[in-house]
Protein backbone atom coordinates (compact mmCIF):
# COMPACT_ATOMS: atom_id res chain seq x y z
CA UNK A 1 0.00 0.00 0.00
CA UNK A 2 1.40 3.15 -0.64
CA UNK A 3 0.50 6.76 0.26
CA UNK A 4 0.68 9.60 -1.75
CA UNK A 5 1.74 13.30 0.22
CA UNK A 6 -0.82 15.75 -0.83
CA UNK A 7 1.40 19.18 -0.32
CA UNK A 8 0.24 21.94 2.29
CA UNK A 9 -2.18 24.43 0.29
CA UNK A 10 -4.01 21.78 -1.60
CA UNK A 11 -6.41 19.26 -1.60
CA UNK A 12 -6.84 15.41 -3.07
CA UNK A 13 -10.20 14.18 -3.69
CA UNK A 14 -11.35 10.94 -4.89
CA UNK A 15 -13.95 11.58 -7.67
CA UNK A 16 -16.50 8.40 -8.45
CA UNK A 17 -18.18 8.63 -12.50
CA UNK A 18 -21.82 7.19 -12.30
CA UNK A 19 -23.73 6.27 -15.00
CA UNK A 20 -27.84 5.27 -16.07
CA UNK A 21 -28.41 3.61 -19.39
CA UNK A 22 -31.86 2.78 -18.78
CA UNK A 23 -34.28 4.76 -17.78
CA UNK A 24 -36.06 3.59 -14.59
CA UNK A 25 -39.80 2.81 -14.69
CA UNK A 26 -42.04 6.13 -13.89
CA UNK A 27 -42.92 6.21 -10.78
CA UNK A 28 -45.21 9.09 -8.75
CA UNK A 29 -43.18 12.18 -7.77
CA UNK A 30 -42.62 11.64 -3.71
CA UNK A 31 -44.84 14.04 -1.35
CA UNK A 32 -42.78 17.64 -0.65
CA UNK A 33 -43.68 20.95 -0.50
CA UNK A 34 -41.73 21.92 -3.13
CA UNK A 35 -41.46 22.81 -6.62
CA UNK A 36 -38.69 23.67 -9.54
CA UNK A 37 -38.18 26.99 -11.01
CA UNK A 38 -36.28 27.42 -14.54
CA UNK A 39 -33.73 30.02 -14.46
CA UNK A 40 -33.28 30.60 -18.17
CA UNK A 41 -29.52 31.78 -17.92
CA UNK A 42 -29.29 33.29 -14.84
CA UNK A 43 -27.29 36.08 -14.02
CA UNK A 44 -23.60 35.20 -12.65
CA UNK A 45 -24.25 37.08 -9.00
CA UNK A 46 -27.64 35.51 -8.87
CA UNK A 47 -26.50 32.04 -9.78
CA UNK A 48 -23.12 32.29 -7.74
CA UNK A 49 -25.29 33.27 -4.59
CA UNK A 50 -27.39 29.75 -4.75
CA UNK A 51 -23.93 27.66 -5.59
CA UNK A 52 -21.99 29.26 -2.87
CA UNK A 53 -25.39 28.69 -0.48
CA UNK A 54 -25.75 24.93 -1.01
CA UNK A 55 -21.69 24.09 -1.80
CA UNK A 56 -19.80 26.04 0.65
CA UNK A 57 -20.29 23.06 2.95
CA UNK A 58 -18.68 20.99 0.86
CA UNK A 59 -16.17 22.95 -0.98
CA UNK A 60 -17.47 23.87 -4.41
CA UNK A 61 -15.86 26.25 -6.48
CA UNK A 62 -15.46 25.38 -9.83
CA UNK A 63 -18.18 28.25 -11.21
CA UNK A 64 -16.39 30.71 -8.69
CA UNK A 65 -13.14 30.30 -10.10
CA UNK A 66 -14.97 31.96 -13.63
CA UNK A 67 -15.22 35.37 -14.76
CA UNK A 68 -19.34 36.33 -16.01
CA UNK A 69 -18.16 35.60 -19.58
CA UNK A 70 -17.39 32.01 -18.69
CA UNK A 71 -20.49 31.24 -16.30
CA UNK A 72 -22.80 32.38 -18.69
CA UNK A 73 -20.92 30.48 -21.52
CA UNK A 74 -22.36 27.39 -19.61
CA UNK A 75 -25.23 28.21 -18.16
CA UNK A 76 -26.48 30.76 -20.97
CA UNK A 77 -26.56 27.82 -23.44
CA UNK A 78 -29.72 26.48 -24.96
CA UNK A 79 -28.54 22.66 -24.23
CA UNK A 80 -28.09 23.44 -20.35
CA UNK A 81 -30.77 24.14 -17.84
CA UNK A 82 -30.55 25.18 -14.45
CA UNK A 83 -33.53 25.34 -11.87
CA UNK A 84 -33.87 26.40 -8.42
CA UNK A 85 -35.80 24.64 -5.80
CA UNK A 86 -37.73 26.60 -4.17
CA UNK A 87 -40.48 26.23 -0.78
CA UNK A 88 -43.56 27.09 0.07
CA UNK A 89 -42.49 30.78 1.06
CA UNK A 90 -40.32 31.36 -2.75
CA UNK A 91 -36.91 30.69 -1.08
CA UNK A 92 -34.61 28.65 -2.80
CA UNK A 93 -33.13 25.55 -1.07
CA UNK A 94 -31.81 23.68 -3.69
CA UNK A 95 -30.62 23.53 -7.64
CA UNK A 96 -30.35 21.38 -10.28
CA UNK A 97 -28.42 22.07 -13.63
CA UNK A 98 -28.63 19.69 -16.61
CA UNK A 99 -26.21 19.82 -19.34
CA UNK A 100 -27.08 18.15 -22.28
CA UNK A 101 -24.29 19.28 -24.84
CA UNK A 102 -23.23 15.88 -25.52
CA UNK A 103 -25.35 14.07 -27.97
CA UNK A 104 -27.25 11.56 -26.55
CA UNK A 105 -26.19 12.08 -22.93
CA UNK A 106 -27.68 14.46 -19.61
CA UNK A 107 -25.04 15.13 -17.37
CA UNK A 108 -26.56 15.74 -13.74
CA UNK A 109 -23.79 18.97 -13.62
CA UNK A 110 -24.96 19.90 -9.98
CA UNK A 111 -27.54 18.27 -7.32
CA UNK A 112 -27.84 19.71 -4.51
CA UNK A 113 -29.72 21.22 -1.52
CA UNK A 114 -28.72 23.86 0.97
CA UNK A 115 -26.87 22.49 3.95
CA UNK A 116 -30.15 22.83 6.50
CA UNK A 117 -31.77 19.72 4.49
CA UNK A 118 -29.55 17.27 3.43
CA UNK A 119 -29.90 14.36 4.90
CA UNK A 120 -33.23 14.53 5.66
CA UNK A 121 -34.67 12.57 2.65
CA UNK A 122 -35.48 15.79 0.05
CA UNK A 123 -33.06 14.85 -1.95
CA UNK A 124 -35.10 11.95 -3.61
CA UNK A 125 -38.17 14.72 -4.40
CA UNK A 126 -34.87 16.37 -6.03
CA UNK A 127 -33.90 12.95 -7.68
CA UNK A 128 -36.73 12.51 -8.88
CA UNK A 129 -37.31 15.36 -10.89
CA UNK A 130 -33.71 15.24 -12.06
CA UNK A 131 -34.87 11.54 -13.85
CA UNK A 132 -37.85 12.62 -15.23
CA UNK A 133 -36.02 15.95 -16.34
CA UNK A 134 -33.19 14.13 -17.91
CA UNK A 135 -34.65 11.06 -19.73
CA UNK A 136 -36.29 12.88 -22.79
CA UNK A 137 -36.57 11.86 -26.35
CA UNK A 138 -32.57 11.07 -27.93
CA UNK A 139 -31.13 10.68 -24.62
CA UNK A 140 -29.49 7.07 -24.05
CA UNK A 141 -27.26 7.90 -20.81
CA UNK A 142 -27.51 9.95 -17.84
CA UNK A 143 -23.97 10.70 -16.34
CA UNK A 144 -23.24 12.33 -12.55
CA UNK A 145 -19.82 12.63 -10.62
CA UNK A 146 -19.04 12.70 -6.74
CA UNK A 147 -16.27 12.70 -4.75
CA UNK A 148 -15.24 12.40 -1.42
CA UNK A 149 -15.29 16.06 -0.28
CA UNK A 150 -19.15 15.47 -0.97
CA UNK A 151 -21.87 14.58 1.71
CA UNK A 152 -20.71 11.07 2.95
CA UNK A 153 -24.36 9.96 1.79
CA UNK A 154 -24.25 11.43 -1.75
CA UNK A 155 -22.31 8.28 -3.41
CA UNK A 156 -24.62 5.89 -1.63
CA UNK A 157 -27.60 8.27 -3.37
CA UNK A 158 -26.93 8.32 -6.52
CA UNK A 159 -26.28 4.32 -6.02
CA UNK A 160 -29.69 4.21 -4.69
CA UNK A 161 -31.12 6.43 -7.48
CA UNK A 162 -29.85 3.53 -10.16
CA UNK A 163 -26.85 5.26 -11.18
CA UNK A 164 -24.18 2.78 -11.89
CA UNK A 165 -20.34 3.42 -10.38
CA UNK A 166 -18.24 3.11 -13.89
CA UNK A 167 -14.94 4.89 -12.84
CA UNK A 168 -12.45 6.56 -10.51
CA UNK A 169 -9.97 9.51 -10.54
CA UNK A 170 -8.23 11.07 -8.05
CA UNK A 171 -7.87 14.94 -8.17
CA UNK A 172 -5.52 17.49 -6.52
CA UNK A 173 -6.00 20.81 -6.61
CA UNK A 174 -5.42 24.29 -4.43
CA UNK A 175 -7.20 24.44 -1.62
CA UNK A 176 -10.56 27.08 -2.60
CA UNK A 177 -10.46 28.35 1.17
CA UNK A 178 -6.57 29.75 0.39
CA UNK A 179 -7.39 30.65 -2.97
CA UNK A 180 -9.75 33.12 -1.56
CA UNK A 181 -12.82 31.89 -3.43
CA UNK A 182 -14.60 30.31 0.12
CA UNK A 183 -14.16 31.91 3.16
CA UNK A 184 -11.20 30.16 5.32
CA UNK A 185 -14.37 28.98 7.52
CA UNK A 186 -15.75 27.04 4.95
CA UNK A 187 -16.52 23.16 5.52
CA UNK A 188 -14.74 23.12 8.63
CA UNK A 189 -14.96 18.93 8.26
CA UNK A 190 -12.01 19.10 6.18
CA UNK A 191 -8.89 20.11 7.69
CA UNK A 192 -7.02 23.58 6.25
CA UNK A 193 -3.17 23.04 5.65
CA UNK A 194 -1.43 26.00 4.98
CA UNK A 195 1.37 26.33 2.35
CA UNK A 196 4.82 26.00 4.00
CA UNK A 197 6.80 29.52 3.22
CA UNK A 198 10.39 29.40 2.50
CA UNK A 199 12.63 31.24 4.93
CA UNK A 200 15.01 34.28 4.27
CA UNK A 201 18.19 32.72 2.84
CA UNK A 202 21.49 32.63 4.09
CA UNK A 203 24.69 32.68 3.42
Amino acid sequence: MTLTPVPPGQLATIVTSLEMTTAPRPRPLPPAPFRLVRWPAPQPDRYRALFRRIGTRWLWFSRLAMDDAAVLAIVGDPAVEVFAMVDRQGIEIGMLELDFREAGTCTLAYVGLIPELAGKGHGGWLMAQALGLGWRKGITRLQVNTCTLDHPAALPFYLKSGFRAVARTVETFVDPRLAGLLPREAAPQIPLFEPVLAGPATS
